[in-house]
C-alpha cells in the first residue's frame, strides 16, 4: 500500500523596507532568523528587501509599497508612516525595547591614503580645496545625521550660537561637489570613482569599506571627530499591511528577535553597535569612544529637527540654493 502524499511545507514571505547601507546587514539577520523561524513552526519563511535612500524608502511606503516591516536609520522615516498615512500604531516606538532601535552607529570620516588634506575633526571640512561627500540629507538619513553633527559641532565651537552653526554647515555644503541620493551610492563615488577628499557616513559603513579589498579600502584611512552624534536604527511593523496580509504574527516575531543575542552579534560583525551592554563592552575595540550628541537633546527631536532643517523650504534648503 503506498504511502500518503507528504503534504509540502507551508509558506510565507514578507517584504521589509530598509535603507541603503543595510544590505549586508539584513541578509544575515533574515538567514538567521529564517532558521529560527523553521525549527520553531516548521515553515519556510521568504524575506524580501529593498533598500534606498531612507526617506526615498519611506515614501515609497506611503505611496503603496507593501511594506509588512520598515528598518530605517531615523524616526522620522517611521514617523511620517504613522502621522501621515495612518499605516503605522502611534505608540510604534513603545512596542519594542530601545525605542524600538535595536542597534546604533555614529558618523565617522574617511579619508584618502596619507591623509593628504590633513583632515582631523569638522573645522578641517569647511576649508579651501577640500571636497567633501555627503549623501542628500532631504532623503537620506546619514546625510541628515552628518549635517546635525556639523551644526552641533559649530554650537560647541561657538558657545551656542545658532548664526555661526548655520555660517559652517552652509560654508560645510559648499565642499560638498555632488549629492548622492544614497549612502551606498556616496560609498561609489568616493571609494569607487575617486572623487571627493573625504567621505562622511556611517561607522558601520566606514567599516565595511574598509574591509573590501575591490574598493581599495585598505588604502583608505577612518578620521575620528572629537563629537559625533548618535544614530539609531528603528524598525517598525506596517500595521495596515500585516493586518491584510494576516502577517502579524512572523513580522512581530522578525522584529523581536534583533533584540536576541544572535542577532545582536550579527549588527556587532557588520560593525553596529549593539543594544547588549556586555556585547557592546566585549567589542570594545571596533567601537571609537567619542563624544555623541543626541538629537533628541540637542535638537528637540527629530519631528522639530525635519521641521527646521530638511523639510522643503527649510534651513538645508535656504543654504544649498545660497
Amino acid at each position: 500500500m503506498m504511502g500518503a502524499a507528504k503534504l509540502p511545507a507551508a509558506e510565507t514571505t514578507i517584504l521589509n523596507v530598509s535603507y541603503d547601507v543595510a544590505r549586508g546587514l539584513y541578509k544575515d539577520l533574515n538567514a538567521g532568523f529564517q532558521k529560527e523561524w523553521k525549527a520553531k513552526t516548521g515553515e519556510d519563511l521568504t524575506i524580501n528587501m529593498s533598500h534606498g535612500g531612507s526617506s526615498k524608502q519611506a515614501r515609497a511606503v506611503l505611496d503603496g509599497l507593501a511594506a509588512d516591516v520598515v528598518t530605517m536609520n531615523q524616526d522620522t522615516d517611521i514617523e511620517v508612516l504613522a502621522a501621515r498615512g495612518n499605516l503605522v500604531a502611534p505608540d510604534w516606538r513603545t512596542r519594542l525595547p530601545f525605542h524600538a532601535a535595536p542597534f546604533t552607529s555614529t558618523i565617522l570620516f574617511l579619508v584618502r591614503p596619507g591623509n593628504p588634506k590633513g583632515i582631523r575633526d569638522w573645522d578641517d571640512l569647511v576649508k579651501p580645496g577640500v571636497q567633501v561627500i555627503i549623501p542628500n540629507p532631504k532623503v537620506t538619513g546619514n546625510g541628515r545625521y552628518s549635517y546635525l553633527a556639523a551644526w552641533a559641532f559649530a554650537l560647541q565651537q561657538s558657545g551656542g550660537e545658532e548664526r555661526k552653526a548655520r555660517e559652517f554647515v552652509t560654508a560645510l555644503f559648499r565642499n560638498v561637489p555632488v549629492l548622492d541620493s544614497g549612502g551606498r551610492a556616496a560609498t561609489t563615488t568616493f571609494a569607487q570613482r575617486g572623487i571627493g577628499d573625504v567621505l562622511l557616513t556611517f561607522e558601520n559603513e566606514v567599516n565595511l569599506i574598509r574591509a573590501d579589498a575591490q574598493l581599495g579600502g585598505e588604502k583608505l584611512e577612518t578620521v575620528v571627530p572629537s563629537l559625533s552624534i548618535l544614530a539609531e536604527n528603528p524598525v517598525s511593523v506596517v500595521d495596515r499591511v500585516v493586518d491584510q496580509r494576516g502577517t502579524r504574527n512572523v513580522a512581530e516575531a522578525y522584529l523581536r528577535w534583533l533584540f536576541t543575542p544572535e542577532a545582536q552579534a550579527i549588527g556587532v560583525r557588520h560593525f553596529y553597535r549593539p543594544r547588549d551592554p556586555e556585547l557592546l563592552e566585549r567589542n570594545a575595540q571596533l567601537f571609537k569612544q567619542i563624544p555623541l550628541v543626541k538629537v533628541d537633546e540637542t535638537f528637540g527631536g527629530w519631528s522639530r529637527a525635519q521641521a527646521t532643517h530638511f523639510d522643503d523650504g527649510g534651513v538645508f534648503d535656504q543654504i544649498y540654493e545660497k
